[in-house]
C-alpha cells in the first residue's frame, strides 16, 4: 500500500495591527470667554490646557490692543502686570483692576512634541465703573414760554449711566403723553421744557446710575421762572427810537445854522435810519423770544 505523507502547509495570515492610545494635540480652553468685574477688584483669566506628550509646555498670556503685549512670558509677568498678577496652572488672576486692564487677552500653549504644537484661546476682560458725581447745568432762572434745557452727565461710569429728574426732592415721571409740558431722556440726560411757565420754578437735581454700585446725585439748583415785562420792553424801543429822531432832528438843524455841510449831514441820516432798523430789529426779535408760545 502506499504511504501518504501530511506536511503542515503555512499560509500568510493577517493579523490586526498594534494598536496604541490615539493621538491627542495640545488643545487650550476657557471656562469663561467674556469676564466682567468692577474696578478695584481682582479678575480671574481661565486657561485650560491638554497636551499628547508634552509635559513642560510653554505658557504665554498676551494683551491685544494697537500692539500685541506680553502679560506673561518666560516664566515671568512683563510691564504693568509685575508685582499685581499670579499665575496657577495657566489661568491669571490679576489684582485690583482699573479701565487700562479691560481688553481682549489671549493665552497660548506652546507643546514641541506634539503633533499640534501650539493652542490658543481668548478672554475679553471689561471692568465695571460705578456712577460718579454727575455734572449739572440747570439754568438760574428764565422767562414763561421760553424754551430751557436742563443736562445732566456722567462720563465716567461703565455701562453709561442712565439719568433721572427729581424736583423739590420728588422723582419727575416720564411723559407719556404727547402734550406734556417736558421731556425727559434718560440717556442723555437731557430735560427740556418746550414753554416753561412759573409753576415750574423750584429747585432741580439730577441722580445717575448704571446697576454698577450706588447711583450717584449732583447738587440741587433752583430755577426760577420770571414773566416776561413787555412793558419795561415796549418803553426801551420808544426810548431808542425817540432818540434816533432826536439825532437826526438835531443834525438837520446844525446843517441850517451852518455847523454841518450838506454831504455831513446825508452821511449822519442814513447812520441814524441804519442803526434805528437794526434796533428795531433785534428788539423785536426780543420781543418775539420773550412772549409766552402758544
Amino acid at each position: 500500500h502506499p504511504f501518504f505523507f501530511y506536511l503542515p502547509l503555512s499560509l500568510p495570515s493577517s493579523s490586526p495591527p498594534l494598536s496604541g492610545s490615539p493621538s491627542v494635540p495640545v488643545t487650550v480652553s476657557t471656562n469663561r470667554h467674556k469676564v466682567e468685574v468692577r474696578e478695584f477688584s481682582d479678575a480671574v483669566l481661565s486657561c485650560m490646557f491638554r497636551t499628547e506628550r508634552d509635559q513642560n509646555p510653554r505658557i504665554e498670556w498676551k494683551k491685544k490692543g494697537k500692539d500685541v503685549s506680553f502679560v506673561y512670558f518666560d516664566g515671568h509677568f512683563r510691564g504693568p502686570f509685575e508685582g499685581r498678577a499670579t499665575i496657577e496652572g495657566a489661568t491669571v488672576t490679576l489684582q485690583r483692576v482699573t479701565q487700562e486692564d479691560a481688553g481682549e487677552y489671549r493665552c497660548e500653549i506652546s507643546a514641541p512634541l506634539d503633533t499640534v504644537s501650539l493652542g490658543e484661546t481668548n478672554v475679553t476682560l471689561k471692568v465695571l465703573v460705578p456712577p460718579h458725581t454727575p455734572s449739572c447745568e440747570i439754568p438760574s432762572s428764565a422767562v414763561t414760554g421760553s424754551l430751557v434745557q436742563l443736562h445732566c452727565r456722567d462720563q465716567q461710569s461703565i455701562p453709561p449711566a442712565t439719568y433721572s429728574w427729581y424736583k423739590d426732592n420728588l422723582l419727575m415721571s416720564q411723559p407719556r403723553h404727547a402734550n406734556a409740558t417736558y421731556v425727559i431722556n434718560s440717556h442723555t440726560g437731557v430735560l427740556e421744557f418746550k414753554a416753561v411757565a412759573k409753576e415750574d420754578s423750584g429747585q432741580y437735581s439730577c441722580q445717575a446710575s448704571n446697576g454698577v454700585g450706588t447711583p450717584k446725585m449732583c447738587e440741587g439748583k433752583h430755577m426760577t421762572i420770571e414773566d416776561v415785562n413787555v412793558t419795561a420792553v415796549v418803553v426801551a424801543v420808544v426810548v431808542v427810537c425817540l432818540a434816533v429822531v432826536v439825532c437826526g432832528c438835531g443834525g438837520l438843524l446844525l446843517h441850517r445854522n451852518g455847523f454841518f455841510s450838506r454831504e455831513f449831514l446825508f452821511h449822519l441820516l442814513v447812520c441814524c435810519v441804519f442803526h434805528l432798523r437794526t434796533t428795531a430789529c433785534h428788539l423785536i426779535e426780543l420781543l418775539y423770544l420773550l412772549l409766552p408760545k402758544k
